[in-house]
């Protein structure tokens, strides 16, 4: 396998030029099409100043420009720094001035926002861009933001400064055999804020190489997969383990901009599909409309959820409806994936399980005290990996606060190790709840509650209390039709034989859980909630 991407790609533009590489809602691009394309926006970055090291911000939904862009910026030495398209003015201003990028690629409309009248007002905030490169979104506007007396933010269309590139500029079939090297940084992604303000997660090229090889042969995936990218491109799960995977087999990728499950089982089907990695939210969405009545994807071979807690009924229930592999894993930001389940495993270890450590990859559990605890031992979950970040962006503390003594990754979660090497996560440490000195298992009940017919998804969280220091409050969104109050609750754990000291003891009832863009529960965001019901219930 090469060692850099745009090497691989450069090789399947020559191999197999007309053959597909993209297929998304505005078209198919041929592996020539995407070389070329690539080739001609590198020579628009060189020309705007971009220079190996500098980092280029791109705002766009799942697209073959936002892949086209990615393998620009890796050609000339760059460094991606992708932002979700969910992100607004409070997001950008961070994500834009923490990277320092100097050039940004977005979005004249979507989705009923404005993204260029977003970042055109916070210009005066915006210490570090340069260069605002407009493309067509729902709605083509000619105009963009004028020239304002002073501003160093310049505006302009990205059809109309790439037309003005000259052909033999692109460089289009070449790469540099020595530039940029697999050690160069290669991407800026700041994480999803589950727990609060995002940090920028820094990687190498040859880092992101090894992860995706990694699942690769653990999943036995080839270049005659089509690979499903429902999951936004911004996040890990969709730039590596989507679109990174797909070019480096040299399979086709199937980009899905805006998620709806109908559309999505629909293309799945017509394209044929064979592999999804997506967040929870997507498999639960997509297995309730096969439920519902809608044909199955036949062509799928495999699917692993990712980015949050996978409940173990869901993924049963998956593995059953879609007649496909659902293979546990557990991956970070940081680290990428450490532990995958395969095809070949017994379905209730590939399903029951969050997997089992990839090759090079050494996973380990620990008490308070710092001793590994053996085989079916809960402890806190900590990995040692080739394929770990290189560190936080301009926080050299907090990436030194990451790892043990001796050089694991402190992943904050709480997870078991069976004697045959699966890895089942309990729960995340700040998760814990201390009920008056008795620490409820927040992950076991809440995987228990995924089994009542009426919850749709679950999270539970700490509430203050003034006797016993915290008790269990959890919030559900119900199933449509379905009714649930806490006596009912509690009824249903009690007939699992829940201790009930660890029955939560509020039930808060929301429409969805607050959730980041690649599907996990925000869960500081319901401890927050909590907290305020605590002090609404206190006497005054």
């Amino acid at each position: 396998m090469k060692d850099r991407l745009v090497d691989r790609v450069a090789q399947l533009a020559r191999e197999r030029p007309e053959e597909p590489a993209i297929i998304a809602l505005r078209g198919v691009s041929t592996w020539r099409t995407l070389w070329y394309d690539s080739g001609r926006i590198a020579a628009l970055l060189r020309e705007l100043g971009v220079r190996p090291g500098d980092r280029v911000a791109y705002q766009l939904p799942n697209r073959a420009e936002f892949v086209a862009i990615t393998l620009a910026a890796l050609r000339i030495g760059a460094v991606c720094c992708p932002l979700m398209p969910i992100f607004r003015e409070r997001e950008m201003v961070y994500a834009l001035e923490r990277s320092r990028a100097r050039v940004l690629f977005l979005l004249d409309a979507f989705r009923g926002r404005r993204p260029v009248e977003e970042v055109a007002a916070l210009a005066p905030r915006l210490a570090h861009i340069e260069h605002a490169i407009v493309l067509d979104g729902d709605a083509r506007s000619d105009s963009v933001p004028a020239q304002r007396p002073g501003a160093r933010l310049a505006w302009s269309r990205f059809d109309e400064r790439l037309a003005a590139i000259a052909p033999e500029a692109s460089d289009s079939w070449t790469v540099d055999s020595a530039f940029p090297p697999p050690t160069a940084l290669a991407q800026l992604l700041f994480t999803s804020g589950t727990s609060g303000t995002p940090k920028g997660v820094l990687h190498r090229q040859d880092t992101l190489m090894s992860a995706a090889q990694l699942q690769a042969e653990r999943l036995g995936l080839t270049a005659r997969d089509r690979i499903f990218v429902p999951s936004p491109l911004a996040h890990q799960t969709g730039f590596l383990y989507g679109m990174w995977v797909a070019l480096m087999l040299g399979a086709v990728q199937i980009l899905q901009e805006i998620w709806d499950p109908v559309r999505a089982l629909a293309g799945m089907r017509e394209w044929g599909a064979t592999f999804v990695q997506a967040a929870t939210p997507f498999l639960l969405d997509i297995v309730q409309t096969v439920e519902e009545g809608a044909e199955p994807p036949g062509a799928l071979r495999i699917f692993v959820p990712t980015g949050a807690a996978v409940p173990r009924a869901l993924a049963r229930r998956a593995a059953q409806t879609l007649h496909t592999a659902v293979c546990g894993a557990f991956g970070t930001t940081e680290g990428c994936l450490a532990t995958l389940a395969s095809p070949a495993d017994p379905p209730e270890q590939a399903w029951g399980s969050d997997g089992r450590a990839l090759p090079s990859v050494r996973i380990r559990v620990r008490d308070e005290a710092g001793r590994v605890l053996p085989a079916g031992e809960e402890g806190h979950f900590e990995i040692e990996s080739p394929t770990m970040f290189e560190g936080y962006l301009d926080d050299p503390q907090a990436t030194a606060e990451a790892y043990t003594a001796d050089g694991w990754y402190r992943t904050g979660d709480l997870a078991v190790i069976d004697a045959a090497g699966f890895l089942r996560v309990t729960g995340r440490v700040k998760d814990v709840i201390n009920r008056g000195g008795e620490k409820v298992p927040v992950a076991e009940i809440e995987q228990l509650l995924y089994q009542h017919e009426a919850v749709r998804e679950a999270a539970i969280v700490a509430m203050p209390d003034p006797r016993l220091g915290e008790r269990a409050c959890a919030f559900v969104a119900l199933r449509a039709g379905h009714a649930l109050d806490l006596r009912s609750m509690r009824i249903f754990l009690d007939e699992h034989r829940v201790a009930k000291q660890y029955w939560p003891e509020r039930l808060e009832l929301l429409d969805e859980l607050p959730k980041t863009a690649s599907g996990k529960i925000q869960k500081y965001i319901l401890r927050e909630h909590a907290t305020r019901l605590a002090a609404a219930r206190e006497p005054a």
